[in-house]
Parts: structure tokens; sequence; C-alpha cells
């Protein structure tokens, strides 16, 4: 069911041969890592092209990881993607009038969760280049959810990489079930990322940034 931009197994003259499936070097290849996971909910990601280019990008391993996700990239995308019978559409994006998931009881049909993929300026360019996207009912994830990406600094202590959101929400929707397996490559990319740039640089440029900021900013003491 997956939809992505075509991967790349050769290097083109001077880089490094990548992984077709993970886009990663494949000296440093996730697949091991990922699940294939069932869910009751169908995942749909609209990724920003700029996104797509980005080196860790969280949204395809979390579409990876799920049997019932596909991903799309665009700046338009046709309605006819989350128009699918049998699901209830519904996005995940912040604003006031967006109800926090819950689970979705037996009897009810289950979500389709719309996940808008890029920076947050990207993600609402998504929105305004695609008003029936915009006029979905709006969901959030728990407000206890906490992320695990240490190596992106962030402007609200809350945020949530794309794949941590995925994973939150479909915790939310089919609870008791967790969803932490999707998390794995996650977890390794972002600890090759620690050892690549070296434990006092990770320090320096982000546990002692982040907690100065964090104090500034009257998060933490």
């Amino acid at each position: 069911m997956h939809t992505f931009q075509n991967g790349r197994n050769s290097a083109a003259p001077g880089r490094r041969p990548t992984c077709a499936r993970c886009l990663r070097p494949q000296s440093h290849c996730l697949c091991a890592r990922i699940p294939s996971l069932d869910s009751r909910t169908r995942v749909l990601v609209l990724q920003h092209p700029d996104e797509s280019r980005h080196a860790l990008n969280t949204a395809r391993l979390a579409v990876l990881g799920l049997r019932n996700a596909s991903l799309h990239v665009g700046t338009r995308h046709d309605p006819a993607l989350w128009r699918v019978d049998g699901y209830q559409a519904r996005l995940l994006f912040p604003g006031p009038d967006a109800a926090v998931l819950q689970a979705t009881p037996a009897d009810a049909a289950p979500t389709l969760l719309v996940v808008p993929d890029g920076t947050w300026r990207q993600a609402r360019q998504l929105l305004a280049g695609n008003p029936e996207l915009a006029a979905l009912p709006r969901v959030t994830v728990p407000s206890d959810a906490v992320s695990r990406y240490r190596v992106r600094h962030v402007a609200l202590p809350q945020a949530l990489a794309t794949i941590e959101a995925v994973a939150a929400a479909l915790a939310a929707l089919e609870a008791p079930r967790a969803f932490d397996a999707l998390l794995a490559p996650f977890e390794a990319l972002v600890a090759g990322q620690i050892e690549a740039m070296g434990q006092a640089r990770y320090e320096r440029h982000h546990v002692r940034r982040e907690g100065s900021r964090m104090t500034r900013d009257g998060e933490g003491g």
C-alpha cells in the first residue's frame, strides 16, 4: 500500500551507496529494525517535497513500519486519498477546535488519520494549498506525549517527530495496544546521529543548550 518517491540503491560519484528502502546509507541501513505492524487505523502521510529530501526522514520510517499506511509527496493532493469508504477522516494538526484522540469504539468506523509532514511552515502551506484537507476535523495526540528526538532543536518542548506523533496517535486510537515497536528504527537513527557527532559535541550543542533554553523560557530549572 505504500507510495513513495523512487529510492536509490546506488550512489552518484563521491556519494555513499544508499538503501533503496529506508534511504539511509547502506552502512547504516535501518531496515532490520523496521517492524511490520497491523492497525485498524489507516495512516495517510502527506509530505511536503522539501521534507522528503531531509536526511532525518522519520515519516518514511513510520509508513514502512505500518501495513495500513501510505505516504504521498507533493504540495497538492487529491481528496480521494482521504475519502475512503468505511473510514472517518481526521487531520492530525493542532488548532483551537482540535479534539484529543481517544480509543475508537469497536462498533464505530475506524479512523483515517491524515498526517501533514514537514516544518510547521511547510505543513501550513499544505493546508493552505488544499482547502478540503484543511476542512477536515482536527485531532491532536494526548498532552503527555514526550519527544525522544534528542538531536533536533524545537521551539516547543512538546513537539514530536512525525513518527512519534503517529505512534502516539495509534496508541490513543487503539488503546490499550501500544505501538512502541514503530519507534525502534527512529531510536537507532537518533543514537547513530549522537554517535557520529560525538558525546562531547552532543552535550554541548543539545543537552546544555536545551537546558539553557528551557530555563530561559520558564519550562525547567
